[in-house]
Order: C-alpha cells, then structure tokens, then sequence
C-alpha cells in the first residue's frame, strides 16, 4: 500500500524530503454544502464531522493534503447573480479557513502547498468553474481578482455555454442552441490565465472549445473531473484524441469518482472502475498525464469509496493491480504538482509590492449601506516609492477614488449595491508606481 496516502493523520507524517507524497484532487463542491442555500452565506464548519463527502476529519483520515474547492455557477441569467454566486462560495472558503487556521490553509503556489505540507496542514486551492461571472467589459479585472483571493484554476464554462465559449450541452443557460467553440474573448482569458499561473481546466467544454482552448494556452492544462470515453461513453468523457492532445501538452486527465462517468450501469461503479479509467490513460500516453478529481459532494460516488477518507483504496487498487510507489505518487499528485509548477513557469514574475493598505474592510465585511463610501488607510511607506498612483476597483469597475493628505483611500461605489443573494462584492485598493510594481489588498463584502 502507498504509504504516503494511508490513514494516517498527515499532521503526524507531513510531506517531506523523507515522505515526498502530496496527495491532490483537483476538484470537490463541497463549498457549496457549508453555504446556506437562501442566502449564501457560509454556515456549516468542516472542521469538525459532517455528512459531507469532504469535511477535515475526513481528509485527515484519507491523506489528502490538496483539495481544489470549486466556486461554481451554472450560468444564471444575471451577470451579478453569477458573480456573487462565484464569490459566496470563495468566501465560504476564506470562511473555512479563518475558522480552521491549525488545520487548514488557502495556498496560491507550490512553494505554499509544499510548505503547508511539511507542517501537516491541508493546502485549500481554490478554483473557478464555470466563467459564467467573466465578460468582456469588466472580465480582465474581474479575473484579477478572482486571482487575488486565490484562484489557480479556472473552466471557462459549465455545460452551458457563455460569452468565453460552447459548453459541452451546446445550449446557453436560458435553452437557446449555440455553435462554434472558443470565442475572440475565450482566448484573451485563457491569455490572461497563462499571464496570472491560473490552471486552464477543460473540463465541461464542447469538443469544438476544448481544441481551441488547447491550441491557445501556452501552458499544460487538466480536465479536473471527468472521465474515458473508451471506458464509458458519456458526453463528459474524453476521447483517446482528446487525451493524446492533453498528454502531447504537458497536461492530465484527472479522473472524476461520479458513478455516471465510470461504469454503466451507474449502480454498479467502484474504486475499481475509477482504476480502469486510470489504467485506460496510462496504456495510453504514460503515467504522467493522469490524477484524481474526485467531484465530492457534487455527485454519486461509488458506495466503496463513500468519502475523501476513502481515498487510500485507490492506492490499494493500484498496488495489486501492480503499479509501484513512484507511479502511485504521481497519479495521486505528482503529476498535478508538476503541472502546477509549470504554469507557474509560464507566467509573468510577479510584480507586487508588500501591503501597503491598512484599515480596509475585512474579509466579509457587511453593509446596509446602499452606495457606501469604501476607503482603506495608505501605509506611510509608498511615500517612498515614485509616483504612486491609486485605484479602487469594485466587481471590476475601477471607481473615481481619491486619496486625502491623511492618507485615506477613498471611493463611493457609484450606483446601489446589489443585495442578498446578489450581495457578494469584490473590492480592491491598489496602489501602483512608476517601475510597474503594484501593491493591491482584495476582500468579499457582503451587501444585506
């Protein structure tokens, strides 16, 4: 049995230069289960036991050290619903966290995924599906953003299609039929996804947007949950073309755990069937090109596999069916973490500047306040620099702001703020100087 995946506490065996394994499954939802389905505001702590597919003690019992926690929308016909919808589950991360601290982190590199690991900490990434809150008047700030609260991965749709490109039903949210694949905008995002180190993921894209976007990412990209067409024929699946492709890219398949995607009849699918779908990749393209997306807590798992504390029955399928400890640590992270790290060599050097805002909103930050005056205190400090310059920039807007002699930052955020569902917002201060370097503090306020 892998070791580095055994139900052992990863506090008491960490990721080490003596253990190396980092254990990653590149997508669960469970965000959406700790939300309140009214209001969206968070209200179930993972940190202790839960009826969720994911919660800390079960990920402590299997080994995982790296969830992505998708922030998903379906595409609702409002452009503020699919934002604040993207943004309520972000925050519900940050939430789990803040309530969590000793047991677990949001990590925005490798560096922090291996650092977290070493001291047994679970390393939260976060991660966008469905672009649905991306569009082409405000979506580049938008996107900056989403980067700032630490998103590193990213589908540019859902089953529905948008703005960015064709979902894998070919229809857009409201039913109407679309055609074609990547759009002009789907290709300036995926531009800007190489720039920031966010993870192209392709899961959920019609054939058509899943070529194009392949053909326009100067970086490896996964499909986060899915599963082997030669396997079991469904429409979320991947062909063998398809897969060839991704592997000839530097990228993965991440096999999702949904009974649908593994075996038909669904009933039937067990840790087994994912192992099949695994073995289909590796026959095919190498041991390099696969790992583990499980979908917890967005849909049906197999009944052998009931929870993240279940993930060592994967590595116990492997071993018998022979495959030795280097590939088993690849197909649970290896694989994942080189792709991260080669994202990460694709995009621009980071220009930011340590934080220069004090007195900002927290993280969270209510108001009643229908147009509300937003300020954040500038750190004496970027006096030194040259020529600071100041924006405020809220859901992408970059508001008229001024910065008095006191040093506050100001804006008022121009038009009423959309409230509950609707309520979760996006802001930003940024100050910027003349050498290119930036300095930028982003939180989620909540509109009641």
């Amino acid at each position: 049995m892998n070791r580095c995946i055994a139900a052992t506490p990863p506090r008491r065996t960490p990721a080490s230069p003596a253990n190396p394994c980092i254990v990653v499954d590149t997508h669960n939802d469970t965000m959406m289960r700790v939300v309140d389905p009214a209001t969206w505001l968070p209200q179930v702590d993972i940190g202790t036991n839960t009826p969720f597919h994911v919660d800390i003690p079960k990920m402590r019992r299997g080994g995982l050290n790296v969830p992505f926690f998708a922030a998903y929308s379906q595409g609702y016909p409002s452009h503020h619903r699919n934002l604040s919808r993207t943004l309520a589950l972000l925050y519900a991360l940050h939430w789990t966290v803040k309530a969590n601290g000793s047991s677990m982190a949001v990590a925005k590199s490798v560096q922090d995924i291996e650092r977290l690991a070493a001291l047994g900490i679970i390393a939260a990434v976060p991660a966008v599906e469905g672009a649905y809150c991306i569009r082409p008047q405000d979506g580049h700030e938008i996107l900056r953003q989403l980067h700032d609260l630490g998103v590193r991965a990213l589908s540019l749709t859902w089953n529905h299609s948008n703005s960015l490109g064709e979902g894998v039903s070919r229809t857009y949210p409201e039913g109407t039929p679309s055609d074609g694949g990547l759009t002009g905008f789907g290709r300036e995002v995926i531009e800007e996804v190489n720039r920031l180190g966010i993870i192209l993921d392709v899961s959920h894209l019609s054939k058509a947007t899943f070529w194009g976007a392949l053909e326009a990412s100067r970086a490896p990209v996964i499909a986060s949950h899915t599963g082997i067409s030669a396997v079991r024929r469904h429409d979320r699946n991947l062909d063998d073309d398809q897969i060839r492709a991704l592997a000839r890219a530097g990228g993965a398949v991440q096999v999702a755990f949904a009974r649908n995607f593994l075996w038909e009849p669904a009933r039937l699918a067990t840790v087994a069937s994912i192992v099949h779908h695994i073995d289909h990749v590796v026959r095919l393209v190498g041991v390099d090109h696969t790992g583990i997306g499980s979908d917890f807590d967005g849909t049906d798992v197999p009944e052998d596999l009931a929870d993240a504390s279940g993930l060592p029955r994967i590595a116990q399928e492997l071993t018998r069916r022979g495959y030795g400890r280097s590939d088993i640590e690849r197909i649970l992270g290896g694989n994942t973490m080189r792709i991260l790290r080669e994202v990460e060599a694709v995009a621009e050097p980071s220009k930011n500047l340590a934080p220069f805002f004090t007195q900002c909103p927290e993280m969270g930050h209510v108001t009643d306040q229908d147009v509300p005056v937003l300020s954040a205190r500038v750190d004496e400090r970027i006096g030194e620099l040259h020529a600071p310059s100041y924006r405020v920039i809220l859901d992408g807007r970059v508001l008229e702001s001024t910065c008095d002699e006191g040093g506050i930052l100001s804006a008022r955020a121009g038009m009423p703020l959309t409230r509950g569902q609707d309520g979760f917002h996006v802001l930003t201060f940024e100050a910027a100087i003349s050498t290119g370097e930036v300095a930028r503090e982003t939180r989620i306020i909540y509109a009641r």
